[in-house]
């Protein structure tokens, strides 16, 4: 049995990340001590690094919560699976896209304005100024 400062060395979270994991009901401490600190078992290490490769790969906190509730059903079909991972791959594209479309926004605006020139000459702050006119 572990505390929770143990467990955020053991795992490179935050005390603060798993205490908020713990009020999103994704971490439970299982027992305390007698000083009614929370003790954590190795249950507790494989579930908050699962909870991190989730995060890292950037799934929702609900989505995270329901692979962990499918995970504790080892027997069912993985088709819940399946579809919450290929939508957040098209959610990834369309935020692709919408990147690279940016990307060329600002490539657009750089390319409007050379080197030595006065901030009043900026080719990039007269195409910001119009553009924020022609938005309102």
């Amino acid at each position: 049995m572990m505390k929770i400062g143990e467990l955020a060395k053991l795992t490179g979270c935050s005390v603060q990340t798993i205490r908020y994991y713990e009020k999103e009901h994704l971490l439970e401490s299982k027992n305390r001590s007698e000083g009614n600190f929370r003790l954590y078992d190795s249950s507790a290490v494989e579930q908050l690094m699962f909870i991190k490769h989730c995060r890292s790969l950037d799934l929702a906190l609900y989505e995270v919560r329901e692979l962990i509730d499918l995970n504790q059903s080892p027997g069912t079909h993985c088709d819940d699976v399946n579809t919450m991972i290929d939508n957040h791959t098209e959610q990834v594209e369309q935020r692709m896209k919408e990147l690279k479309e940016l990307r060329q926004q600002l490539t657009s605006l750089r390319n409007s304005c050379s080197t030595n020139r006065t901030v009043e000459e900026c080719g990039i702050l007269k195409k910001l100024s119009s553009k924020q006119l022609q938005n309102r």
